[in-house]
């Protein structure tokens, strides 16, 4: 009985052992075929490992732009700092209170009152203080020479702010081969900035014995730093917008074309305005003919052409000098006034729509901060303001021309 079973098991389990090798022997293909898919996608997960060399290949990308793009955003803030200060210093006549420049060692201003009374004797040495200051005391020397040097640290700081991340993002490889060059540029152009102020400022230091005039900064140099200044400022701003704001897929239709052109005019006519500022300010054209619309009652003042020959009045008269500054912030506003009128007929992404509404705003106020400046005889706190509306206006025409760009090809 016992040798029965014992038969009948082994035969039923050699029975079973056959019919699994066969069902085997047919799934063999399935096996196979999944075993390859698994190797697949194990090779593709591999491939995807942040630490294989194949993802270094994919910097830069979006990621990478975003952050470069708030960068240049951030260093075109400190910019128009730097504008707003040095505006500041101006007016508060601070720029030649420091009659020497080194890049590291008037890092620490004077600390004991020593120190300070011997920077106080070499001040006396030069024209603003034997003409205009020779009452100054050591107390108001103190605020003078505080304003100037807060506007060399800032600008320090600046330099900074465009260097370093650059040596940063350059060995994290976040910039693309067109880029390098536009940040090169940049960085460059912060040097060439430094220098060009302290070739402004050297220009006030110095002894001019025909002149009877208060001793005061080349107005000529005072606009190649504001305008380097700019320059600096829009080429950040307009990079770091092309970077964080896709372009919108627009038909390129013929008024689409116009706007574009209408708003690039526009745009240069709001850097020529804010670029003659500087004259009116290096030349304090501000102080004459203090009346709104008319000049001394007048539409144009007898002492326009003043000057021989004719075309030293457009940079040296101060009277030439404020009615350009007016007759370019009136076009401006024209201008702008245009631009919102024409783009009111098109159909327009949100955020275009939002910029050149906001363009529009900007100028009506830029331009009542101008007559107020004008009518109360240029009051330092409303003149600073005037001059950081150029500077919000100049911002919002180039949000303007970033969000009516072309799709890349």
């Amino acid at each position: 009985m016992l040798l029965s079973t014992l038969r009948t098991t082994i035969s039923y389990g050699c029975r079973c052992a056959g019919r699994g090798f066969e069902q085997s022997g047919h799934q063999r293909p399935e096996l196979r075929r999944w075993l390859v898919r698994r190797n697949q996608s194990s090779i593709s997960v591999e491939a995807a490992s942040p630490s294989t060399p194949a993802a270094a290949v994919a910097i830069p990308n979006a990621a990478t732009n975003r952050i470069v793009g708030r960068w240049l955003l951030g260093c075109s803030g400190l910019v128009v700092g730097a504008v707003v200060l040095g505006g500041v210093t101006r007016l508060t006549e601070s720029g030649l209170s420091m009659v020497d420049w080194h890049l590291v060692r008037e890092m620490r201003p004077p600390q004991s009152e020593e120190e300070w009374e011997a920077e106080f004797s070499k001040y006396k040495q030069f024209p603003e203080f034997k003409i205009l200051n020779h009452e100054m005391t050591l107390p108001e020397f103190k605020f003078i020479f505080y304003m100037e040097w807060g506007h060399r640290m800032w600008g320090r700081l600046v330099g900074l702010a465009y260097i370093l991340p650059t040596v940063y993002f350059w060995r994290k490889g976040y910039f693309t081969r067109s880029l390098k060059g536009k940040v090169l540029g940049l960085c460059g152009f912060v040097f060439f900035q430094g220098l060009l102020g302290w070739y402004m400022v050297k220009s006030g230091l110095e002894e001019k014995p025909e002149s009877h005039d208060v001793p005061r900064v080349s107005q000529y140099r005072l606009c190649a730093h504001l305008g380097s200044a700019l320059v600096l400022y829009s080429a950040s701003l307009w990079t770091g917008l092309t970077l964080l704001l896709p372009a919108h897929k627009m038909a390129d239709t013929r008024r689409l074309t116009q706007l574009r052109r209408f708003a690039k005019g526009t745009g240069g006519l709001v850097f020529l305005t804010a670029l003659s500022g500087a004259f009116v300010a290096g030349l304090d054209a501000g102080l004459v003919y203090n009346s709104f619309p008319k000049m001394a009652d007048k539409w144009i003042p007898d002492d326009i052409l003043a000057f021989s020959p004719a075309l030293r009045n457009i940079f040296e008269n101060p009277t030439t000098v404020q009615f350009d500054h007016r007759i370019l912030a009136i076009g401006s506003l024209t201008a702008i006034t245009g631009l919102y009128l024409f783009s009111r007929r098109m159909m327009l992404p949100r955020r275009a729509k939002i910029a050149i509404g906001l363009l529009a705003a900007m100028a009506y106020t830029q331009v009542a901060l101008g007559i107020s400046t004008l009518l109360l005889y240029v009051p330092t706190p409303l003149a600073a303001t005037h001059q950081s509306g150029s500077v919000a206006l100049l911002t919002l025409a180039i949000w303007v021309l970033a969000e009516l760009r072309k799709m890349p090809k």
